[in-house]
């Protein structure tokens, strides 16, 4: 289960990384800022992967899989259909990157919260 986490958190960690580096490489406006939101809360979820247990820690990993998956659905529709405007192409940097690695962490967090799940006693 540890591996897990851990993978999860450095999915979160990527994925928070790889925004922080287009705000500092030139994306500004209410993009960069939300770029910024996202980069911390990778970084705060990330940490609550590594650091909570319990009920806490299934909880951080269902709201972990939803913001990755949030952000992924929001490259995605960047990417075909524009979001608030904005139209992105495969063309930008590290667009390609960003939808592998948010592809590879959905699915990670996805396994690791199914383990957390299953793992947990039901209360009846």
């Amino acid at each position: 289960m540890t591996l897990w986490r851990v993978l999860s958190a450095l999915a979160l960690l990527a994925m928070g990384g790889i925004h922080l580096y287009l705000v500092f490489n030139g994306t500004g406006g209410i993009l960069g800022v939300l770029f910024v939101l996202n980069a911390v809360g990778g970084l705060v979820l990330a940490l609550a992967m590594l650091l909570f247990r319990g009920t806490l820690l299934v909880l951080a990993s269902v709201l972990s899989l939803l913001f990755l998956g949030g952000t992924l659905l929001a490259l995605v529709l960047a990417l075909t259909v524009g979001l608030f405007g904005i139209r992105s192409s495969l063309d930008y940097d590290l667009a390609t990157t960003t939808l592998v690695v948010e592809s590879i962490g959905v699915v990670v967090l996805l396994v690791t919260t199914v383990l957390l799940a299953r793992s947990r006693p039901v209360r009846v």
